[in-house]
């Protein structure tokens, strides 16, 4: 006897089970046909699935199960990123809870805080997916910190950088005082503060002139090196090549930037 009302939460479970565990989605079982693959971008461990993730998956689930019916070999490829900034920032607010720290565990038990926690947001992910009815093929489901994969991630990484196509260089980070690492802009509260704007007026050497400076940073002051004026003010023009002096009484050349 049918339900009166169409119930998914138990026939989408129940058919994703059969297919799942008919090999339906599996690769490999047509040797000789055409290879299709799609690699899915692997979600973080942090969080859970949002819509984006929903519609992406989605797009590709069309793909995989259209290239299916073709006759292909379909591999949908299924994982996890371990996003180790992000996840080691949860697993500190979390011993924090608890009244512990990374650096009274020390590296060995809080590496262990930290698989304990990508076992369990890692686990809710797929799970989600799984609900979604992705056809990937789980049995070959990967973690970016897999035996093997970081080593692979390196190779890659080294090979493009002698290639020139990726380079190294200094750039600004968003460094967490506490945690003494960096983190991304994703874990940044950004928060808006009304400043104050101060002129400093820096005396030009043998002379009664001045040169006046506004900044928001006024402590930056004891570190000042030069002093830059604009090469098409002719304000200032006449100052280039003399010496300000500074509170502290240092020399701070004048020149045209």
């Amino acid at each position: 006897m049918l339900d009166k009302t169409f119930n998914s939460k138990d026939v989408e479970a129940r058919v994703t089970a059969q297919w799942e565990a008919s090999g339906a989605y599996r690769c490999g079982t047509r040797p000789e046909a055409e290879a299709f693959s799609i690699v899915i971008p692997p979600p973080n461990v942090t969080g859970r699935l949002h819509i984006g993730h929903a519609l992406n998956n989605t797009l590709q689930d069309i793909l995989a199960r259209f290239e299916r019916m073709r006759g292909k070999d379909v591999l949908w490829q299924p994982g996890t990123d371990h996003a180790g900034i992000a996840t080691q920032l949860i697993v500190e607010r979390q011993l924090a809870e608890r009244q512990m720290s990374r650096q009274g565990l020390g590296r060995e038990k809080f590496l262990e805080e930290v698989w304990k926690w990508k076992a369990e947001s890692g686990g809710a992910i797929v799970d989600q997916q799984h609900r979604l009815g992705a056809s990937a093929d789980w049995s070959r489901e990967r973690f970016t910190m897999d035996e093997g994969l970081s080593k692979a991630v390196t190779k890659v990484f080294v090979e493009l950088h002698r290639q020139g196509l990726i380079y190294r260089d200094k750039r600004l980070v968003n460094w967490d005082t506490r945690l003494q690492t960096a983190v991304s802009d994703l874990e940044v509260e950004n928060i808006e503060q009304k400043g104050h704007l101060w002129h400093i007026r820096y005396p030009i050497e043998d002379s009664d002139e001045t040169i006046t400076i506004a900044t928001t940073r006024p402590e930056t002051m004891l570190g000042d090196t030069a002093v830059a004026v604009h090469p098409d003010d002719e304000r200032y023009r006449h100052l280039v090549g003399k010496m300000a002096v500074s509170l502290t009484g240092r020399q701070i050349p004048d020149y045209r930037r």
